[in-house]
């Protein structure tokens, strides 16, 4: 076979059913033997506009899934352009492998066109990155490529294909099996760390599950869920782990950290132990860590061993699959449980009710003006029998999403967490919906968001999506707008967006139905509209661009003092000084 058959062929025995790119030069051979692969449907390729698109796509394709999401593109500044979507991977755990071109083998380092240090420029924002130097090397490395991606500490893993290698040929043998004597992640927890593990479990008073995306990525919220039902233990997320508990159960607190509910904070400042699964104590999470959690004895369970201890100390560390390790610890639960936790568990349930009834998570009303806030939880109420995925960019849509949709199941929830990435939300819906084309899928963006990869609708109708893309329009980038309004008193720039496209006539421009609503009284109805369309829509809602996103702890603030809502009008000077006090500018 050439290069380029070996490259399909490889991609079917690993089970891969579709491919998100965009072709150039150094990668047509790998595209003509894709052609013959598409004719007999064993493959799919879905075209995306950028590169860093087809990377987000794949992203959200491996989230809804569990398995490898794939993308191809081509050499130089298509790489380049795929990096962000490489980082992003990286930091939220998504397991994906990335192809791209490269110029033959012969021209690299001679600043050939389109030539790229591909391996140089992505080693840092992958789990591990190759380039081929021989085709009979290549089967193999794909074979290993997506056994690292989507084992341990899932993550991307980027292989350059130099053209030459494409063309050359060579004897097609794929390996059964994969062994890597330096990487053994540990899936297995130690049993006496489980143990001890279930004995705090059982000592402690007021107890609290913090949960990240790693629960989601091990496939292990039956267990997390047994464990709270077991245990009576209280659940907080963090934005990749919502989903991993059902919102609506009576056990949630919802989402924590810098946006999270009051009631939720606090509950985790107050506890004596924290069990944290699958999460890596993000300081958006954590806020001033000498006043986090100041009383706590901490456990925490995660596959990757450098993520333990890394930020916060730790008294049990488990390092292990998430699913083995809550397996192994409810079944020691259960044969330890004597029912002495079950009073003090009561007493701090009631303390966390008087929270929530102290401070709600709520927002000022509106009959004048959209408020997002009730975008969103429309949205939420009027599909909540369909159970949605949900897609968001980045910004105070995506918080306030965070807040209000509620969501039930795990790989629901599809957002850009660590790296915070603006444009993903518009390819991530486009890689969910190809995963899963028998699911509702929302996607929810800022108007600053989607005008970063709003190319992507083409895709969107070119596959024949029926998407429903929610345009939350403030007119600015609305958290740097929010950032500079607390704590730079009030001196805006660079975040005004008024200056921009009929939205809705931009998505009849690509064949997508448009809609617009402007009056609180025309949410309802237009989410109705849009839902009951067969086809893809986009909705414009005009909301409040005063609206700030509330409760909101200040970068590098303690959470205890989240502020709860804008401060009453204040001179410069008295603005400057709280400014200085939250975040020591």
């Amino acid at each position: 076979m050439t290069g380029a058959q070996i490259f399909c062929e490889s991609l079917k025995r690993e089970g891969v059913e579709v491919i998100f790119g965009l072709p150039g030069e150094a990668v047509l051979p790998a595209y003509d033997a894709l052609f013959d692969s598409l004719n007999r449907k064993e493959l799919r390729h879905v075209l995306a506009r950028q590169e860093a698109a087809a990377g987000h796509a794949a992203e959200a394709y491996a989230r809804v899934t569990g398995k490898v999401g794939v993308c191809l593109v081509t050499s130089g500044p298509a790489c380049t352009n795929l990096v962000t979507a490489l980082a992003d991977a990286q930091v939220d755990s998504m397991p994906i492998v990335a192809f791209t071109g490269q110029v033959p083998t012969h021209l690299i380092g001679n600043d050939a066109f389109q030539e790229a240090d591909n391996v140089g420029i992505c080693r840092s924002c992958t789990k591990h990155n190759y380039l081929v130097k021989d085709v009979k090397e290549l089967a193999p490395i794909i074979k290993e490529a997506f056994y690292i991606a989507r084992s341990g500490r899932p993550g991307p893993v980027h292989v350059d294909l130099p053209k030459d290698i494409l063309l050359k040929q060579g004897e097609f043998a794929y390996p059964e099996k994969i062994f890597l004597r330096s990487y053994n992640p540990t899936v297995e927890g130690h049993p006496g760390q489980i143990k001890k593990a279930a004995q705090a479990i059982l000592k402690a008073r007021k107890p609290i599950l913090y949960v990240g995306g790693g629960v989601i990525n091990a496939d292990a919220a039956p267990e997390l869920r047994e464990l709270a039902e077991l245990a009576q233990i209280p659940v907080t997320m963090t934005l990749m782990g919502i989903g991993a508990f059902p919102g609506d159960h009576p056990l949630s607190l919802g989402m924590l950290g810098m946006h999270g509910a009051w009631y939720t904070n606090t509950a985790v400042i107050n506890t004596d132990l924290l069990i944290a699964v699958g999460a890596r104590f993000d300081n958006r999470v954590t806020g001033k860590l000498d006043a986090w959690c100041p009383e706590a004895e901490v456990i925490h369970i995660d596959i990757d061993p450098t993520s333990i201890a890394r930020n916060f100390h730790v008294e049990i560390p488990i390092v292990g699959d998430a699913k083995h390790v809550l397996a192994r610890l409810n079944k020691d639960l259960r044969q330890l449980d004597d029912g002495s936790w079950k009073e003090s568990r009561e007493a701090w349930w009631q303390q966390i009710k008087a929270w929530k009834a102290q401070h709600p998570l709520t927002y000022e009303r509106s009959d004048e003006i959209i408020k997002p806030q009730f975008v969103i939880q429309e949205a939420s109420r009027l599909t909540s029998h369909l159970d949605p995925i949900v897609a968001t960019d980045v910004g105070q849509h995506q918080m306030w999403a965070g807040q209000y949709f509620i969501v039930n199941k795990p790989r629901h929830w599809v957002t850009s967490g660590g790296l915070g990435t603006m444009g993903y939300g518009l390819p991530a819906a486009i890689g969910a919906q190809v995963a899963r084309p028998d699911k509702l899928v929302i996607a929810l963006l800022g108007d600053g968001s989607f005008q970063m990869n709003m190319q992507e609708l083409s895709t969107v109708v070119e596959e024949r999506l029926p998407l429903k893309i929610a345009i939350v329009n403030n007119l600015a980038h609305g958290m740097v707008r929010q950032w500079q309004e607390l704590f730079y008193n009030r001196r805006f720039i660079g975040i005004d967006l008024s200056v921009r496209p009929d939205y809705a006539k931009l998505a009849e421009a690509f064949g997508i139905l448009g809609l617009r609503a402007t009056k609180p009284s025309e949410v309802t109805p237009t989410w109705e509209r849009a839902l009951a369309h067969p086809g893809p829509v986009l909705i414009d809602f005009a909301v409040d661009p005063e609206e700030a996103c509330f409760p909101m702890v200040p970068a590098g603030a303690a959470v205890k003092d989240m502020v709860l809502a804008k401060p009453k009008s204040e001179k410069p000077e008295e603005a400057k000084a709280r400014a200085a006090k939250l975040t020591g500018f």
